[in-house]
Protein backbone atom coordinates (compact mmCIF):
# COMPACT_ATOMS: atom_id res chain seq x y z
CA UNK A 1 0.00 0.00 0.00
CA UNK A 2 0.87 3.42 -0.65
CA UNK A 3 2.57 5.85 2.07
CA UNK A 4 -0.07 8.42 0.20
CA UNK A 5 -2.93 6.12 -0.65
CA UNK A 6 -6.29 8.12 0.66
CA UNK A 7 -3.86 11.26 1.49
CA UNK A 8 -6.27 13.50 0.88
CA UNK A 9 -8.80 12.52 3.23
CA UNK A 10 -6.39 12.39 5.85
CA UNK A 11 -6.58 14.12 9.00
CA UNK A 12 -4.03 17.55 8.67
CA UNK A 13 -1.87 16.30 11.43
CA UNK A 14 -1.63 13.29 9.59
CA UNK A 15 -0.36 14.68 5.84
CA UNK A 16 2.23 16.57 7.48
CA UNK A 17 3.68 13.33 9.49
CA UNK A 18 3.67 11.21 6.39
CA UNK A 19 4.99 14.04 4.03
CA UNK A 20 7.79 14.96 6.35
CA UNK A 21 8.54 11.12 6.37
CA UNK A 22 9.05 11.48 2.79
CA UNK A 23 11.07 14.22 2.93
CA UNK A 24 13.35 12.52 4.93
CA UNK A 25 13.41 8.77 3.53
CA UNK A 26 13.44 10.44 -0.35
CA UNK A 27 10.84 7.59 -0.80
CA UNK A 28 11.20 6.79 -4.84
CA UNK A 29 7.32 5.24 -4.40
CA UNK A 30 5.67 8.08 -4.04
CA UNK A 31 7.27 10.57 -6.58
CA UNK A 32 4.14 10.00 -8.95
CA UNK A 33 1.20 11.05 -6.17
CA UNK A 34 3.53 13.86 -5.11
CA UNK A 35 3.57 15.20 -8.89
CA UNK A 36 -0.47 14.80 -9.14
CA UNK A 37 -0.53 16.64 -5.74
CA UNK A 38 1.70 19.20 -6.79
CA UNK A 39 -0.48 19.16 -10.52
CA UNK A 40 -3.56 19.43 -8.22
CA UNK A 41 -2.84 20.80 -4.72
CA UNK A 42 -5.23 19.77 -1.67
CA UNK A 43 -6.02 22.95 -1.05
CA UNK A 44 -4.53 23.40 2.14
CA UNK A 45 -1.27 26.41 2.18
CA UNK A 46 0.60 24.54 4.45
CA UNK A 47 0.07 21.36 3.00
CA UNK A 48 0.87 22.45 -0.52
CA UNK A 49 3.62 24.25 0.35
CA UNK A 50 5.23 20.65 2.18
CA UNK A 51 3.81 18.76 -1.08
CA UNK A 52 6.85 20.78 -2.60
CA UNK A 53 9.37 20.65 -0.56
CA UNK A 54 9.09 16.24 -0.40
CA UNK A 55 8.88 16.51 -4.12
CA UNK A 56 12.11 18.64 -3.52
CA UNK A 57 13.69 15.88 -1.97
CA UNK A 58 12.77 12.77 -4.03
CA UNK A 59 13.73 14.69 -7.14
CA UNK A 60 16.99 15.40 -6.04
CA UNK A 61 17.47 11.37 -6.25
CA UNK A 62 16.06 11.01 -9.41
CA UNK A 63 18.17 12.48 -12.11
CA UNK A 64 16.08 11.27 -15.23
CA UNK A 65 12.91 12.69 -13.73
CA UNK A 66 14.38 15.92 -13.08
CA UNK A 67 15.34 16.36 -16.94
CA UNK A 68 12.12 14.65 -17.96
CA UNK A 69 10.53 17.28 -15.68
CA UNK A 70 12.04 20.14 -17.84
CA UNK A 71 9.54 19.95 -20.56
CA UNK A 72 6.58 18.96 -18.49
CA UNK A 73 3.30 20.84 -19.86
CA UNK A 74 2.71 21.93 -16.40
CA UNK A 75 4.25 25.04 -15.28
CA UNK A 76 4.56 24.60 -11.72
CA UNK A 77 5.99 21.26 -11.65
CA UNK A 78 8.20 22.31 -14.77
CA UNK A 79 9.68 25.43 -13.18
CA UNK A 80 10.17 22.69 -9.50
CA UNK A 81 12.39 20.25 -12.03
CA UNK A 82 14.72 23.54 -13.11
CA UNK A 83 14.89 24.86 -9.95
CA UNK A 84 16.26 21.01 -8.76
CA UNK A 85 18.67 20.55 -11.37
CA UNK A 86 19.73 23.96 -10.27
CA UNK A 87 20.22 23.55 -6.36
CA UNK A 88 21.94 20.09 -7.35
CA UNK A 89 23.91 21.26 -9.82
CA UNK A 90 22.94 18.31 -12.20
CA UNK A 91 25.25 18.71 -14.64
CA UNK A 92 23.20 16.88 -17.11
CA UNK A 93 20.41 19.43 -17.13
CA UNK A 94 22.97 22.03 -18.63
CA UNK A 95 22.32 20.64 -21.92
CA UNK A 96 18.48 20.91 -22.06
CA UNK A 97 18.44 23.75 -19.98
CA UNK A 98 20.42 25.92 -22.94
CA UNK A 99 17.91 24.57 -25.29
CA UNK A 100 14.84 25.82 -23.37
CA UNK A 101 16.29 28.93 -22.86
CA UNK A 102 16.87 29.70 -26.23
CA UNK A 103 13.35 29.85 -27.63
CA UNK A 104 12.28 31.53 -23.65
CA UNK A 105 10.11 35.00 -24.14
CA UNK A 106 9.13 35.04 -20.38
CA UNK A 107 11.15 36.65 -18.29
CA UNK A 108 10.11 34.68 -15.24
CA UNK A 109 10.77 31.55 -17.13
CA UNK A 110 13.87 32.89 -18.48
CA UNK A 111 15.02 33.80 -15.13
CA UNK A 112 14.38 30.46 -13.51
CA UNK A 113 16.39 29.13 -16.49
CA UNK A 114 19.59 31.36 -15.86
CA UNK A 115 19.57 30.72 -12.41
CA UNK A 116 19.70 27.08 -12.19
CA UNK A 117 22.31 27.13 -15.41
CA UNK A 118 24.82 29.75 -12.83
CA UNK A 119 24.20 27.23 -10.36
CA UNK A 120 25.33 24.33 -12.48
CA UNK A 121 28.11 26.03 -13.53
CA UNK A 122 28.78 24.19 -17.20
CA UNK A 123 30.71 25.92 -19.82
CA UNK A 124 27.78 24.80 -22.09
CA UNK A 125 25.94 27.64 -21.26
CA UNK A 126 28.00 30.79 -22.06
CA UNK A 127 26.37 31.11 -25.23
CA UNK A 128 22.57 31.67 -23.72
CA UNK A 129 24.62 33.76 -20.86
CA UNK A 130 26.20 36.15 -23.81
CA UNK A 131 22.88 36.48 -25.47
CA UNK A 132 21.31 37.90 -22.44
CA UNK A 133 24.09 40.19 -21.67
CA UNK A 134 22.62 43.51 -22.68
CA UNK A 135 18.31 42.00 -21.71
CA UNK A 136 16.54 45.20 -21.07
CA UNK A 137 15.49 43.56 -17.67
CA UNK A 138 18.21 44.12 -15.15
CA UNK A 139 17.87 41.59 -13.08
CA UNK A 140 18.13 39.15 -15.90
CA UNK A 141 21.47 41.04 -16.68
CA UNK A 142 22.95 40.91 -13.82
CA UNK A 143 22.56 37.48 -13.42
CA UNK A 144 24.25 36.62 -17.02
CA UNK A 145 27.23 38.81 -16.22
CA UNK A 146 27.63 37.42 -12.71
CA UNK A 147 27.49 33.82 -14.28
CA UNK A 148 30.01 34.58 -17.17
CA UNK A 149 31.97 36.33 -14.01
CA UNK A 150 32.23 33.28 -12.04
CA UNK A 151 32.76 31.31 -15.67
CA UNK A 152 35.52 33.43 -16.16
CA UNK A 153 34.30 34.36 -19.97
CA UNK A 154 37.68 36.07 -21.73
CA UNK A 155 34.91 36.78 -24.45
CA UNK A 156 32.55 39.12 -22.17
CA UNK A 157 35.64 40.88 -20.81
CA UNK A 158 35.20 44.05 -23.24
CA UNK A 159 31.26 43.93 -22.80
CA UNK A 160 31.52 44.11 -18.78
CA UNK A 161 34.06 47.28 -19.25
CA UNK A 162 31.73 49.03 -21.02
CA UNK A 163 28.86 48.60 -18.63
CA UNK A 164 30.72 50.16 -16.00
CA UNK A 165 32.23 52.95 -18.55
CA UNK A 166 28.68 53.51 -19.81
CA UNK A 167 27.61 53.64 -15.89
CA UNK A 168 29.52 56.93 -15.88
CA UNK A 169 27.54 58.94 -18.63
CA UNK A 170 26.22 62.32 -17.33
CA UNK A 171 21.92 60.75 -17.32
CA UNK A 172 23.51 57.18 -15.17
CA UNK A 173 26.00 58.06 -12.70
CA UNK A 174 23.89 59.18 -9.59
CA UNK A 175 22.56 55.34 -9.16
CA UNK A 176 24.94 52.48 -8.90
CA UNK A 177 22.88 50.19 -10.99
CA UNK A 178 22.56 46.25 -10.03
CA UNK A 179 24.74 45.72 -13.43
CA UNK A 180 27.33 48.09 -13.24
CA UNK A 181 27.86 46.18 -9.55
CA UNK A 182 27.80 42.94 -11.15
CA UNK A 183 30.31 44.11 -13.96
CA UNK A 184 32.68 44.83 -10.97
CA UNK A 185 32.92 41.50 -9.18
CA UNK A 186 32.99 40.00 -12.78
CA UNK A 187 35.62 42.04 -14.02
CA UNK A 188 37.78 41.31 -10.47
CA UNK A 189 37.41 37.37 -11.10
CA UNK A 190 39.93 37.26 -13.60
CA UNK A 191 43.57 37.74 -12.44
CA UNK A 192 44.50 39.44 -15.67
CA UNK A 193 46.73 42.48 -15.86
CA UNK A 194 44.12 44.53 -18.29
CA UNK A 195 41.47 43.85 -15.76
CA UNK A 196 42.88 45.05 -12.64
CA UNK A 197 44.57 47.65 -14.77
CA UNK A 198 40.70 48.68 -15.59
CA UNK A 199 39.32 48.71 -12.20
CA UNK A 200 42.45 50.84 -10.86
CA UNK A 201 41.63 53.13 -13.39
CA UNK A 202 38.06 53.30 -12.41
CA UNK A 203 38.70 53.91 -8.94
CA UNK A 204 37.67 57.22 -9.02
CA UNK A 205 34.20 56.54 -10.17
CA UNK A 206 31.55 59.64 -10.02
CA UNK A 207 29.39 57.47 -8.37
CA UNK A 208 30.44 56.99 -4.70
CA UNK A 209 28.66 53.65 -4.41
CA UNK A 210 30.49 52.36 -7.39
CA UNK A 211 34.01 53.30 -5.70
CA UNK A 212 33.32 51.90 -2.90
CA UNK A 213 32.26 48.49 -4.73
CA UNK A 214 35.68 49.00 -6.61
CA UNK A 215 37.87 49.51 -3.15
CA UNK A 216 36.17 46.54 -1.75
CA UNK A 217 37.10 44.40 -5.15
CA UNK A 218 40.51 45.51 -4.90
CA UNK A 219 41.10 44.60 -1.18
CA UNK A 220 40.29 41.29 -1.63
CA UNK A 221 42.30 41.01 -4.86
CA UNK A 222 45.37 41.76 -2.45
CA UNK A 223 48.55 41.65 -3.72
CA UNK A 224 48.25 41.15 -7.31
CA UNK A 225 46.48 44.79 -8.01
CA UNK A 226 49.54 46.53 -5.96
CA UNK A 227 51.69 47.58 -9.21
CA UNK A 228 48.58 48.95 -10.68
CA UNK A 229 47.79 50.81 -7.80
CA UNK A 230 51.33 52.34 -7.16
CA UNK A 231 51.24 53.30 -10.74
CA UNK A 232 47.72 54.94 -10.16
CA UNK A 233 49.84 56.90 -7.37
CA UNK A 234 52.79 57.50 -9.10
CA UNK A 235 50.83 59.23 -12.67
CA UNK A 236 47.32 59.93 -11.17
CA UNK A 237 45.43 63.36 -9.95
CA UNK A 238 45.33 64.09 -5.95
CA UNK A 239 41.53 62.34 -5.94
CA UNK A 240 43.19 58.98 -7.53
CA UNK A 241 46.39 59.05 -5.28
CA UNK A 242 44.15 59.58 -1.70
CA UNK A 243 41.93 56.41 -2.86
CA UNK A 244 45.27 54.34 -4.35
CA UNK A 245 46.85 54.50 -0.93
CA UNK A 246 43.64 54.02 0.73
CA UNK A 247 43.39 50.46 -0.86
CA UNK A 248 46.98 50.23 -0.63
CA UNK A 249 46.56 50.21 3.14
CA UNK A 250 43.87 48.09 3.27
CA UNK A 251 45.81 45.17 1.64
CA UNK A 252 48.15 45.61 3.75
CA UNK A 253 51.72 44.11 1.92
CA UNK A 254 55.09 45.03 2.82
CA UNK A 255 55.17 45.99 -1.27
CA UNK A 256 52.99 48.63 -1.13
CA UNK A 257 54.14 50.40 1.93
CA UNK A 258 57.62 50.06 0.17
CA UNK A 259 56.14 51.20 -3.28
CA UNK A 260 54.65 54.70 -1.30
CA UNK A 261 57.23 55.30 0.97
CA UNK A 262 59.51 55.67 -2.76
CA UNK A 263 56.70 57.78 -4.00
CA UNK A 264 56.95 59.91 -0.94
CA UNK A 265 60.53 60.46 -1.37
CA UNK A 266 60.29 61.17 -5.34
CA UNK A 267 58.12 64.34 -3.96
CA UNK A 268 54.48 62.88 -5.00
CA UNK A 269 53.04 63.66 -1.89
CA UNK A 270 53.08 67.41 -1.20
CA UNK A 271 49.06 67.62 -0.78
CA UNK A 272 48.21 67.51 2.74
CA UNK A 273 45.63 65.11 1.72
CA UNK A 274 47.91 62.75 -0.32
CA UNK A 275 50.32 62.92 2.63
CA UNK A 276 47.24 61.74 4.90
CA UNK A 277 46.33 59.22 3.21
CA UNK A 278 49.94 57.75 2.76
CA UNK A 279 50.53 57.88 6.69
CA UNK A 280 47.09 55.78 7.43
CA UNK A 281 48.26 53.75 4.80
CA UNK A 282 51.83 53.27 6.87
CA UNK A 283 50.17 52.95 9.74
CA UNK A 284 48.11 50.06 8.86
CA UNK A 285 50.91 48.30 7.48
CA UNK A 286 53.74 48.80 9.79
CA UNK A 287 57.15 48.46 7.59
CA UNK A 288 59.84 49.51 8.30
CA UNK A 289 60.09 51.85 5.87
CA UNK A 290 56.85 52.88 6.67
CA UNK A 291 57.87 53.53 10.21
CA UNK A 292 60.77 55.84 9.17
CA UNK A 293 58.56 57.64 7.24
CA UNK A 294 55.99 57.71 9.87
CA UNK A 295 58.75 59.19 12.22
CA UNK A 296 59.76 61.89 9.66
CA UNK A 297 56.04 62.89 9.72
CA UNK A 298 56.00 63.93 13.52
CA UNK A 299 57.40 67.11 12.16
CA UNK A 300 54.29 67.68 10.34
CA UNK A 301 52.56 71.00 11.53
CA UNK A 302 48.66 69.76 10.33
CA UNK A 303 46.73 68.87 13.28
CA UNK A 304 44.84 66.26 11.17
CA UNK A 305 48.27 64.98 9.62
CA UNK A 306 49.39 64.58 13.11
CA UNK A 307 46.82 62.50 14.08
CA UNK A 308 47.47 60.31 11.48
CA UNK A 309 51.22 60.06 11.71
CA UNK A 310 50.47 59.07 15.38
CA UNK A 311 47.78 56.88 15.25
CA UNK A 312 49.76 55.04 12.43
CA UNK A 313 52.66 54.69 15.21
CA UNK A 314 50.39 53.81 18.37
CA UNK A 315 50.30 50.36 16.79
CA UNK A 316 54.13 50.20 16.26
CA UNK A 317 55.86 51.44 19.62
CA UNK A 318 59.44 50.83 19.67
CA UNK A 319 62.51 52.37 21.61
CA UNK A 320 63.98 54.11 18.62
CA UNK A 321 59.90 56.00 17.69
CA UNK A 322 59.62 56.49 21.92
CA UNK A 323 63.12 58.45 21.96
CA UNK A 324 62.58 60.88 19.06
CA UNK A 325 58.96 61.48 20.25
CA UNK A 326 60.70 62.25 23.89
CA UNK A 327 63.20 64.82 21.98
CA UNK A 328 60.49 66.55 20.34
CA UNK A 329 58.04 66.87 23.31
CA UNK A 330 60.65 67.83 26.12
CA UNK A 331 61.53 71.16 23.58
CA UNK A 332 58.37 72.61 24.99
CA UNK A 333 57.52 74.76 21.95
CA UNK A 334 54.65 74.78 19.78
CA UNK A 335 55.26 71.70 18.01
CA UNK A 336 55.98 70.14 21.27
CA UNK A 337 52.06 71.18 22.30
CA UNK A 338 50.71 69.73 18.95
CA UNK A 339 52.69 66.13 19.34
CA UNK A 340 50.74 65.97 23.01
CA UNK A 341 47.57 67.02 22.05
CA UNK A 342 47.48 64.68 19.15
CA UNK A 343 48.91 61.92 21.50
CA UNK A 344 45.60 62.72 23.73
CA UNK A 345 43.34 62.67 20.94
CA UNK A 346 44.44 59.88 19.31
CA UNK A 347 44.12 57.84 22.20
CA UNK A 348 47.56 56.61 22.18
CA UNK A 349 47.58 54.87 25.20
CA UNK A 350 50.69 52.56 24.74
CA UNK A 351 52.47 56.05 23.31
CA UNK A 352 51.39 57.62 26.89
CA UNK A 353 52.68 54.85 28.72
CA UNK A 354 56.36 55.20 27.21
CA UNK A 355 56.88 58.78 27.40
CA UNK A 356 55.05 59.47 30.82
CA UNK A 357 58.23 58.36 32.92
CA UNK A 358 60.18 61.15 31.08
CA UNK A 359 59.38 64.44 33.35
CA UNK A 360 59.42 66.92 30.52
CA UNK A 361 57.39 64.90 28.14
CA UNK A 362 54.56 63.18 30.86
CA UNK A 363 54.11 66.94 32.30
CA UNK A 364 53.42 67.93 28.85
CA UNK A 365 51.29 64.75 27.94
CA UNK A 366 49.04 65.94 31.65
CA UNK A 367 48.56 69.42 30.17
CA UNK A 368 47.00 68.24 27.22
CA UNK A 369 44.91 65.23 28.83
CA UNK A 370 43.74 67.88 31.45
CA UNK A 371 42.81 70.53 28.65
CA UNK A 372 40.71 67.87 27.14
CA UNK A 373 36.66 68.14 27.66
CA UNK A 374 36.01 64.24 26.46
CA UNK A 375 34.99 62.31 29.49
CA UNK A 376 35.89 59.24 27.84
CA UNK A 377 39.40 60.05 27.02
CA UNK A 378 39.76 61.24 30.38
CA UNK A 379 38.62 58.23 32.35
CA UNK A 380 40.67 55.95 29.58
CA UNK A 381 43.73 57.40 30.53
CA UNK A 382 42.88 57.53 34.29
CA UNK A 383 42.84 53.41 33.72
CA UNK A 384 46.84 53.76 32.39
CA UNK A 385 47.52 56.49 35.25
CA UNK A 386 46.25 53.89 37.74
CA UNK A 387 47.84 51.25 36.36
CA UNK A 388 51.51 53.12 36.35
CA UNK A 389 50.70 53.91 39.75
CA UNK A 390 53.09 55.44 42.34
CA UNK A 391 53.27 59.00 43.98
CA UNK A 392 53.19 61.19 40.68
CA UNK A 393 50.68 58.85 39.28
CA UNK A 394 48.42 59.71 41.92
CA UNK A 395 48.57 63.25 41.72
CA UNK A 396 48.77 63.23 38.09
CA UNK A 397 44.92 61.52 38.44
CA UNK A 398 43.69 63.97 41.17
CA UNK A 399 44.12 66.74 38.48
CA UNK A 400 41.94 64.79 36.03
CA UNK A 401 39.00 67.08 35.72
CA UNK A 402 35.23 64.93 36.70
CA UNK A 403 33.53 66.04 33.23
CA UNK A 404 29.85 65.49 32.67
CA UNK A 405 28.30 63.72 29.16
CA UNK A 406 27.53 66.74 27.06
CA UNK A 407 24.18 67.66 26.93
CA UNK A 408 23.23 66.76 23.20
CA UNK A 409 24.64 63.64 21.51
CA UNK A 410 26.46 63.94 18.03
CA UNK A 411 27.37 61.21 15.77
CA UNK A 412 30.49 61.16 13.40
CA UNK A 413 31.09 58.35 10.65
CA UNK A 414 34.46 57.83 9.29
CA UNK A 415 36.81 54.98 8.05
CA UNK A 416 40.03 57.25 9.35
CA UNK A 417 40.86 56.18 13.30
CA UNK A 418 42.53 59.74 13.45
CA UNK A 419 39.71 61.46 11.68
CA UNK A 420 37.72 60.38 14.24
CA UNK A 421 39.98 60.91 16.84
CA UNK A 422 39.73 64.75 15.36
CA UNK A 423 36.07 64.72 15.35
CA UNK A 424 35.18 63.45 18.88
CA UNK A 425 37.99 66.47 19.99
CA UNK A 426 36.03 68.82 18.34
CA UNK A 427 32.73 67.59 19.65
CA UNK A 428 33.64 67.63 22.57
CA UNK A 429 35.32 70.78 22.72
CA UNK A 430 32.03 72.46 21.65
CA UNK A 431 29.97 70.65 24.75
CA UNK A 432 28.52 67.85 22.79
CA UNK A 433 28.28 63.60 23.65
CA UNK A 434 30.18 62.28 20.55
CA UNK A 435 29.44 58.89 19.33
CA UNK A 436 31.73 57.69 16.58
CA UNK A 437 31.16 54.97 14.22
CA UNK A 438 33.76 53.40 11.56
CA UNK A 439 31.11 53.08 8.30
CA UNK A 440 28.01 53.89 7.56
CA UNK A 441 26.19 50.69 8.55
CA UNK A 442 27.55 51.01 11.78
CA UNK A 443 26.87 54.64 12.11
CA UNK A 444 23.09 53.89 11.01
CA UNK A 445 22.82 51.25 14.06
CA UNK A 446 22.63 54.02 16.53
CA UNK A 447 19.82 55.67 15.15
CA UNK A 448 18.13 52.11 14.54
CA UNK A 449 18.57 51.19 18.55
CA UNK A 450 17.00 54.84 19.01
CA UNK A 451 19.85 57.04 19.44
CA UNK A 452 18.73 60.78 18.92
CA UNK A 453 21.49 62.82 17.65
CA UNK A 454 21.98 66.87 17.29
CA UNK A 455 24.18 67.11 13.85
CA UNK A 456 25.33 64.17 12.38
CA UNK A 457 28.99 64.26 10.45
CA UNK A 458 30.07 61.89 7.51
CA UNK A 459 32.81 61.01 5.29
CA UNK A 460 31.90 60.35 2.09
CA UNK A 461 34.13 57.35 1.11
CA UNK A 462 33.57 54.44 3.57
CA UNK A 463 33.63 50.99 3.97
CA UNK A 464 30.32 48.96 4.09
CA UNK A 465 28.02 51.80 3.80
CA UNK A 466 29.42 55.08 1.79
CA UNK A 467 28.39 58.87 3.08
CA UNK A 468 25.99 58.56 0.28
CA UNK A 469 24.06 55.97 1.21
CA UNK A 470 24.00 56.71 4.81
CA UNK A 471 22.69 60.22 4.05
CA UNK A 472 19.82 58.82 2.00
CA UNK A 473 18.85 56.22 4.73
CA UNK A 474 18.91 59.12 7.51
CA UNK A 475 16.80 61.32 5.41
CA UNK A 476 13.96 58.67 4.62
CA UNK A 477 14.09 57.67 8.63
CA UNK A 478 11.29 59.40 10.81
CA UNK A 479 12.96 61.95 13.07
CA UNK A 480 16.24 62.67 10.66
CA UNK A 481 14.55 64.26 7.97
CA UNK A 482 15.88 67.79 9.06
CA UNK A 483 18.46 67.17 11.37
CA UNK A 484 21.33 69.17 10.11
CA UNK A 485 24.18 66.36 8.57
CA UNK A 486 27.72 67.62 7.22
CA UNK A 487 29.82 65.51 4.84
CA UNK A 488 33.42 65.97 5.06
CA UNK A 489 35.47 65.22 2.44
CA UNK A 490 38.39 65.43 -0.06
CA UNK A 491 36.37 65.31 -3.27
CA UNK A 492 37.20 68.23 -5.67
CA UNK A 493 34.88 67.47 -8.59
CA UNK A 494 31.56 69.58 -8.83
CA UNK A 495 29.23 66.38 -9.34
CA UNK A 496 29.81 65.00 -6.06
CA UNK A 497 28.62 67.63 -4.46
CA UNK A 498 25.53 68.27 -6.29
CA UNK A 499 25.12 64.29 -5.06
CA UNK A 500 25.36 64.70 -1.71
CA UNK A 501 23.10 67.98 -1.94
CA UNK A 502 20.25 65.70 -3.93
CA UNK A 503 21.04 62.94 -1.30
CA UNK A 504 20.25 65.72 1.80
CA UNK A 505 23.52 66.81 2.73
CA UNK A 506 23.10 69.85 4.86
CA UNK A 507 27.07 71.67 4.64
CA UNK A 508 30.71 70.52 3.33
CA UNK A 509 33.46 70.49 4.55
CA UNK A 510 36.96 69.91 2.49
CA UNK A 511 39.89 68.16 4.15
CA UNK A 512 42.27 69.50 5.12
CA UNK A 513 40.50 71.67 7.80
CA UNK A 514 41.24 73.36 10.81
CA UNK A 515 39.61 72.19 13.85
CA UNK A 516 38.17 75.77 14.11
CA UNK A 517 36.49 75.38 10.41
CA UNK A 518 34.53 72.14 11.62
CA UNK A 519 34.13 73.78 14.93
CA UNK A 520 32.40 77.23 13.01
CA UNK A 521 30.65 75.32 10.42
CA UNK A 522 28.93 72.98 13.10
CA UNK A 523 27.80 76.19 15.21
CA UNK A 524 26.26 77.71 12.08
CA UNK A 525 24.04 75.06 10.72
CA UNK A 526 23.10 74.10 14.78
CA UNK A 527 22.49 77.68 16.03
CA UNK A 528 24.41 76.99 18.68
CA UNK A 529 27.50 78.42 20.43
CA UNK A 530 29.50 76.54 23.20
CA UNK A 531 28.55 78.28 26.05
CA UNK A 532 24.40 77.50 25.38
CA UNK A 533 25.68 73.46 24.68
CA UNK A 534 28.75 73.19 26.92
Amino acid sequence: MSILEDFRNKEFLDQITILNEISGSKTPDALPELIELLKNPVGDTSIDYMVVNALNAVLSSNENKIIEGLTDEHDGFRILCIRVAGEHRLVRAAEPLVQIARDEQDPDRLMEILTSLAHIGDPVALEVFRKHLGHEDAFIQSSCIEALGKLEDDESIDAFKAILTESEAPERYEVCEISTWKAIEALATFNREDTLAFLVEKLHHKNPTVRRIITDALVNIGTPAIPMLLQSFESGDTDNKILAANVLGFVADRSGANGLVAAFDKGLADDSNVRYAVYEALGRIGTMKGIICLVDGLNEEDELILMAVIGGLEKHVNPGMISKLTDLIIQANDQSDRLAKAIISSRATRIFDALYETAGAGDALMDALTASRDAEIIEEFRAVLAEVGGSRAEEDMARLPQLAAGSFKALAADDSRSMCAMHRAILSDLGFEPVIATNGEEAYDFVEQGEEFKIIITDMNMPVMDGMELVTKLRNTPGYEDVPIIMVTTESEATQVSLAEKAGVTAFITKPFKPDALKAKIQEITALSRPEIG
